[in-house]
This record gives structure tokens, C-alpha cells and sequence, in this order.
């Protein structure tokens, strides 16, 4: 892993302790087999305990870790024959948000979500994962092209948010995600959403109002960064941490709350450390739901998806 989360150092520096002992006993005659079992007893035991246990603000952390899977390789381990499709027809391109046709289990389908980038460059070449007005319309054109051909839409969510820089606001940034709102909620074709990482208030729902919702375990999803919540509530950015834990972002919270359908189960020790054990079961949970949503007519999907969503925050009828 290039990046170490401070409560992951005790973790790491057991299984250097393993990767040291393994070295020293390749290059002699020495028998440290016990020994390297213990360790790695240790840290296996060490890593589930805290794994199990994580705070809100620990899971915001994870949920941004550099290594997780990005937009990039959910495509080149999911989708056969994919056809990136660019370009909003009004402004340009926006690189936060990439989408295309492609073959996902044998079925043609249109994909879309963030990408923030693998690496410095890519990172700053995708605005990490911060979409500007293009970037939504580009979605709301793929989405209505989906639906014109019957194709279902898969959107991956990783965000901070949406840009917020003048001259997105100049051009229409409100407008462009309520557009791509409306758009997802009047679609006639199903649409299945999957926050793999960071949802981040409208940038993040822009794509994820969807007939099915589902969170990666350590994935996180709210409508402001703890970061912006505690410099709003208590002008000190210091409050994330307190901040985290009351925003309820959480996908268990947010499954408890019933705002999501589906939590996909992360490897122990989250998605960075299994990249591809990772995006298998993001596929099988995508394949499952959508299967599921077949059949449906586009009256009954839009009839069901509208409910869906004003039923959010209601007391339950009866």
C-alpha cells in the first residue's frame, strides 16, 4: 500500500516484522517458521479487531484511501468491450465524470460515475473527482441515450462533491445536478447506483438516485464533509471527527435509516487491500439487482423510484 492511515501503523508494522523475519530466513538456514506464524497471528487478530470496530471518522478515511478501486478499474474488470463516450454537446468534456456502453455479465449496459484518479496526474487531470455543470449534463446525455435504446445505467459515486469554483457556479452548476436528479428520477430504464468510496452531498446524489442504492462497507455518503460540517458548526476544522459521528454517513447508519438497500461487504481490512476480491463483489451485487429490477415496466420503474424516494425521512403509515 503507498498510503498508511495512522490507526492502521500498529497493523503495518507487525506484518513488516513478518515480511523482515521471512527475508532473514531465505537467506539462511535458521527455522523461524513459529515465529513468523505468531506474528502473523498477531497481526490477522490485530486487523480484525480493527477492522471491526471503526469510528465514523475512521471509515472517512478509508473510504478516501488512495488505493481503493477507482472508476478506471471497476471497467477494466467488469465491462467487456467498453466505448468511453465524452462531451456534454453544450460546453465540453468534464473528466470528473466518465461514461460509456460496454458489456457488463453478457448484457449491454451504459456506465458511468467519478473517477478521481489513480495518481498525481490523473488526479489532477479528473479535478479528483470533482464534477463542473459538463460533467452532470454529460450524465443526463448518457442516461436519456440508455434510455432511448432500453440499456439499464450502472453509476459508481466517489466524490467529495461538486466543484466549487466560480465558474461552475457561473455556469450552472445548481441547475446541471438538479437536472441530472430529475433525470434519474423520470428514466424509464433501470438504474442501479454503487457508492464505492466518498458520496459527497449533490455532486454525489446527482448519479445516485437510482432504483437501488447500494455502499461498499467503508464507503461514506452525507451531505457535507465532516471537515465542512465542523467549520461551519464550530469554525474549526479539528470538530471532523466529531462531525462524523453526527452526520450519521455510515453505510450502516445510512442502511438503519433505510436510505440505502445494500451494504456489499469489503475484504477485512477494506478495499485497498484487495482491489480485485473487491470489485467481483460489486459486480455480483450490480448482476443481482439488476436482474431483479427486469421485467418491470418503465411506468411501474419510475412509479417505484419516485416512492422510493419521497418515503425518505417519513414516519413509517400505520
Amino acid at each position: 500500500m503507498s498510503s498508511l492511515l495512522e490507526f492502521e501503523k500498529p497493523i503495518a508494522e507487525l506484518e513488516s516484522k513478518v515480511k523482515e523475519l521471512r527475508h532473514l530466513a531465505d537467506g539462511s538456514d535458521l527455522d523461524l517458521s513459529d515465529e513468523i506464524t505468531r506474528l502473523e497471528g498477531r497481526a490477522a487478530k490485530l486487523l480484525s479487531q480493527t477492522y471491526g470496530k471503526l469510528t465514523a471518522w475512521q471509515k472517512t478515511q478509508v473510504a478516501r484511501h488512495a488505493d481503493r478501486p477507482h472508476l478506471g478499474d471497476y471497467v477494466k474488470q467488469l465491462i467487456e468491450d467498453f466505448v468511453p463516450l465524452a462531451g456534454d454537446r453544450c460546453f465540453g468534456d468534464d473528466m470528473a465524470i466518465t461514461g460509456g456502453l460496454g458489456r457488463f455479465h453478457g448484457r449491454t449496459v451504459m456506465l458511468l460515475g467519478h473517477e478521481k484518479g489513480a495518481d498525481t496526474d490523473e488526479r489532477v487531470r479528473h479535478n479528483f473527482g470533482m464534477a463542473r455543470p459538463e460533467g452532470y449534463r454529460k450524465a443526463v446525455r448518457l442516461m436519456r441515450l440508455a434510455e432511448r435504446f432500453k440499456l439499464p445505467v450502472v453509476t459508481l459515486v466517489d466524490t467529495p462533491g461538486a466543484h466549487p469554483g466560480v465558474r461552475a457556479e457561473e455556469r450552472g452548476q445548481a441547475e446541471a445536478i438538479a437536472r441530472s436528479i430529475e433525470t434519474c428520477l423520470t428514466l424509464e430504464v433501470p438504474i442501479v447506483s454503487v457508492v464505492v468510496g466518498e458520496g459527497g452531498s449533490g455532486g454525489a446524489i446527482a448519479l445516485a438516485t437510482a432504483d437501488r442504492v447500494l455502499m461498499l462497507e467503508h464507503s461514506i455518503y452525507s451531505v457535507i464533509s465532516p471537515e465542512g460540517c465542523a467549520a461551519i458548526l464550530w469554525r474549526k476544522a479539528e470538530q471532523a471527527e466529531t462531525a462524523a459521528d453526527a452526520l450519521k454517513l455510515t453505510a450502516q447508519d445510512l442502511k438503519e435509516l433505510a436510505l440505502i438497500d445494500e451494504i456489499i461487504e469489503e475484504p477485512l481490512g477494506g478495499a485497498h487491500r484487495a482491489r480485485s476480491t473487491t470489485i467481483e463483489s460489486v459486480g455480483r451485487a450490480i448482476e443481482r439487482h439488476l436482474s431483479d429490477l427486469e421485467g418491470r415496466t418503465p411506468r411501474e420503474l419510475r412509479h417505484e423510484r419516485r416512492a422510493k424516494f419521497l418515503a425518505m425521512g417519513r414516519a413509517p403509515q400505520g
